[in-house]
């Protein structure tokens, strides 16, 4: 390796003294590098530097009101999980109850953040889940007393407008103990029974609800209290106090039913997991759009097989592949049979694929079975029948296939040109370009277009139905 490269070893042969000019000169006009310098500084004279900087970091933080818009929103994540970084490496080691009350101030500081940022890519919140797992980890070497920590953690999860505190309670379970969760369980029953405070009527005060600020506030302390005493119940083990927060009808939403019945499942009560999951399909069924059905399978499958019903483990396992085309279920369904007997079912179940009405999905559970003789053979009967618009389902499609048929995918590129095309539709003519390009490529592989037209035909063609779209051609030609 040259003696130039820019690496470690390298570096360190500058010496201490050119290392640091170097350090100043590349920290000048950086707000970001300057306060991560200091930090490193700090970190050399042992952790409690280290926490006050931290401190005056989150201060500062705290203070600002601007907007952060997206050009310099990265520089904010990679300052909080340097932070972090900093949390992690030089205060956890050292004092662990200083470690928590840091990363406890980080977390309060989600909602600030979420104010003066668009995080709808998760970044910060991403940096408030590693906070959180953090506590998790460090947690059993805290000193804090059960009550007071029960006590932290209530006012914690009921001021989280971001949901920044979800996890606390599994996070800190071990060091609240029996003691501490039954304390957390008290004050908040108390706290959801008692009169709403003025501060939280004035968070409901003129935003346009529909019901008065004293109910919306009774409304989120009883939202809040399920919660906790949810994750309390778990924490405790205690099925049935998870099962008493809900209704008979709230047993059957699907959005319920599955968490329910996995913990039915991991203390063995079985049958009655079978029986909650069974309502809750049968409730389901008679919904027109079954948003939740998948985990409500998922936990009828476990519940069938560890009840011994494999018969029907099967029969639903079939039913749901040809319902919805389930790889899931198909592959379960194959492992449940005798040897050759699977074979003999997947080349039943391939054919129902193949012979699909909707292409779309034959293409896509053919593509990913993977089936790729089948899924090019579907494509070339039915080519005309493409919908050149489904371009994430065809563009996968068209690259699984490519290698051994060059035609299909082929034909899926062209698909999509056509309905770019066809629909004027210019953002997308860099990429119609591009499957351009890939047909022609593709083209010195193909021996037969059968009664398909060569590239030289099909670019012909388009040059005949669109040559004034100057804009696509352009792209074409370079």
């Amino acid at each position: 390796m040259s003696k130039k490269t820019l690496n470690k070893a390298n570096l360190e042969k500058l010496g201490a003294e050119k290392l640091a000019e170097l350090v100043m000169d590349l920290v000048q006009g950086s707000a970001a590098l300057q306060r991560r310098a200091r930090m490193e500084l700090s970190a050399a004279q042992g952790p409690a530097d280290v926490a006050a900087d931290i401190r005056k970091r989150f201060a500062s933080l705290r203070r600002s009101t601007s907007y952060v818009d997206w050009s310099k929103q990265r520089a904010l994540v990679k300052d909080l999980r340097g932070l972090l970084g900093m949390i992690e490496t030089t205060i956890v080691p050292q004092d662990a109850d200083e470690a928590f009350e840091l990363l406890w101030s980080l977390l309060q500081l989600a909602p600030s953040l979420h104010q003066r940022t668009n995080d709808s890519n998760g970044a910060i919140g991403d940096v408030m889940g590693a906070a959180m797992e953090m506590i998790g980890k460090l947690s059993a070497k805290i000193s804090v007393h059960p009550k007071t920590l029960a006590e932290r953690v209530l006012h914690a999860v009921a001021e989280a407008d971001y949901g920044e505190f979800d996890g606390i309670i599994p996070a800190v379970a071990e060091v609240l103990g029996q003691d501490g969760l039954e304390y957390l369980k008290q004050i908040t029953d108390a706290w959801a029974a008692a009169p709403p405070t003025d501060h939280e009527l004035a968070r409901y005060q003129g935003i346009g609800l529909s019901s008065s600020p004293a109910d919306s506030v009774r409304r989120h302390r009883q939202i809040t209290r399920s919660i906790i005493l949810a994750d309390v119940a778990d924490a405790q083990g205690d099925v049935d106090a998870y099962m008493a927060r809900y209704s008979a009808e709230q047993l059957t939403y699907g959005t319920i039913a599955p968490d329910v019945a996995r913990r039915l499942l991991d203390a063995g009560r079985i049958d009655e997991a079978f029986d909650i999951v069974s309502r809750a399909r049968a409730a389901d069924a008679g919904t027109s759009f079954r948003m939740f059905q998948g985990e409500l399978d998922e936990v009828y499958e476990e519940c069938l097989e560890k009840l011994g019903k494999l018969d029907e483990l099967k029969t639903h396992l079939w039913d749901r592949f040809e319902q919805s085309f389930s790889a899931r279920s198909l592959r379960k369904y194959l492992k449940l049979l005798p040897d050759f007997d699977d074979i003999e079912a997947e080349e039943k179940a391939l054919g129902i694929a193949e012979g699909h009405s909707h292409l779309g999905a034959a293409i896509s559970f053919l593509v990913g079975w993977p089936s790729h003789d089948r899924a090019a053979r579907v494509v070339m009967a039915r080519a005309d029948q493409l919908d050149g618009n489904a371009y994430h389902l065809l563009s996968t499609a068209a690259e699984a296939l490519e290698a051994k048929h060059p035609l299909a995918a082929t034909l899926i590129r062209r698909a999509m040109i056509e309905n770019t095309l066809d629909g004027g539709k210019a953002k997308r003519y860099r990429h119609a370009a591009r499957h351009l390009a890939e047909c022609q490529s593709s083209d010195l592989a193909i021996n037969d277009h059968g009664s398909f037209p060569t590239h030289e035909q099909f670019v012909a063609t388009l040059k005949q139905k669109h040559g004034r779209k100057y804009g696509f051609w352009q792209l074409v030609e370079g």
